[in-house]
């Protein structure tokens, strides 16, 4: 018994969390490039799916990355005030604030979900923030709220 539990302490020690970022085509995406290019450091574990803006993000994808399995989201558009399509990450704010108290509702950490601003000048600031949230999801562990095999339940 005490073998199984060193064991899971070590895989905790050695995990590193699948994290899924939703990037502003025109601020962030160019920030998360420009942090590239510059060579600057952050964590290898992002995924980073690219969107019009971040506006455009319907709450179902984050809340369906849960579920298939991303222990965490970033959602990163331009600075209030500078949206190229006017009020799209004002209108992610919005939806973000709504989706955080989801979360809660239906028992997930809502760190899971983190929301940020970058410009396209931001590479530093995109690197950092990006970092802080690793750390952020690192703490809380590994997303086990949809563990559960879906496809032994379908009976048809």
């Amino acid at each position: 018994m005490n073998e199984i539990i060193t064991e899971n302490k070590e895989e905790e020690k050695e995990w590193k969390p699948k994290i899924i970022a939703f990037l502003c085509n025109w601020c962030s995406y160019a920030g998360a490039d420009l942090a590239g290019v510059s060579r600057i450091q952050y964590p290898p574990n992002i995924r980073v799916v690219r969107v019009p803006c971040s506006g455009r993000i319907n709450p179902f994808f984050l809340i369906k990355s849960l579920i298939e399995g991303w222990d965490g989201i970033i959602v990163s558009g331009c600075h209030p005030g500078d949206c190229h399509y006017i009020s799209g990450n004002l209108v992610a704010r919005r939806r973000f604030a709504i989706l955080n108290e989801l979360l809660k509702f239906i028992g997930i950490e809502p760190e899971r979900l983190n929301f940020m601003w970058a410009s396209a000048a931001e590479g530093e600031r995109f690197a950092a923030l990006v970092t802080k949230a690793t750390e952020k999801i690192k703490k809380i562990g590994p997303n086990k709220k949809f563990k559960k095999n879906w496809k032994e339940e379908i009976w048809w």
